[in-house]
């Protein structure tokens, strides 16, 4: 297993510890969906860092190169290094503070697209499950009742596929916990493909790479107060 949350990297000085994972390089680019002179709404491909990860060989990454571009850009929130998908990137420091408090006042909504395997067998649902950081196994996260953040995750069922045994799933996470939307399907026994963190091996093997898109991001527009709704289709 190789650590492939967001942008950690290990810098405890201790024997024990894993060497980096160094991420190589990403020769996809990233496509910006729309701009303004506010913001901008950009398709991160997956095997890219949302921001420079902490080893001084894990700098390249999705705000580094919207920079070369746009100099002013910040970034308001992440994807981890294998979730491809839309994220919106700020333009100025009123934008990046209005959306900021969107995202931490739950008024953004989400959705992704995820591959899992099995058929799930309802229509839609709902994943209430408690997460907590494991931290003898970082950056892993478990399901904790006793002292674990509240994680709620609905989900819908878009396609079944029986011949390959795969569920296409409308995930729209309410709550933002570090690997929720991997963990969660994991505990209700369908886990997405291609994760190598909480699939098992069978269902890690049957992907070439984590079966999660982030499809839409919807929120208030910090100039205009408009809603802006971006889309971005999954390229699997």
């Amino acid at each position: 297993m190789r650590d492939t949350d967001s942008n950690t990297d290990s810098d405890t000085d201790t024997s024990e510890e894993l060497p980096p994972y160094i991420v190589p390089f990403c020769e996809r680019q990233v496509e910006i969906l729309y701009e303004d002179d506010d913001l901008l709404l950009v398709n991160k491909p997956d095997l890219l860092l949302s921001v420079p990860g902490r080893h001084r060989l894990n700098k390249d990454c999705m705000i580094t190169r919207v920079q070369q571009k746009y100099p002013t850009a910040t970034v308001v929130h992440r994807l981890d290094l294998d979730t491809s998908g839309i994220m919106v990137v700020a333009l100025n420091k009123d934008c990046h503070r209005h959306i900021s408090r969107q995202f931490q006042e739950r008024k953004v909504n989400k959705s992704y697209h995820a591959v899992v395997y099995g058929l799930v067998e309802k229509d839609d649902g709902s994943v209430e499950l408690p997460i907590k950081t494991d931290w003898e196994n970082r950056p892993l996260q478990i399901i904790c009742h006793e002292n674990g953040k509240h994680a709620l995750t609905h989900y819908q069922v878009l396609e079944r596929d029986t011949a390959k045994n795969t569920t296409r799933l409308l995930l729209k996470p309410h709550t933002g916990r570090t690997h929720q939307l991997r963990i969660h399907m994991r505990e209700i026994g369908h886990p997405i493909l291609g994760c190598d963190m909480y699939a098992h091996q069978q269902a890690l093997t049957m992907a070439p790479r984590l079966m999660l898109h982030a499809t839409t991001l919807e929120f208030e527009h910090p100039a205009s107060g408009d809603p802006v709704l971006g889309h971005c289709q999954p390229a699997f």
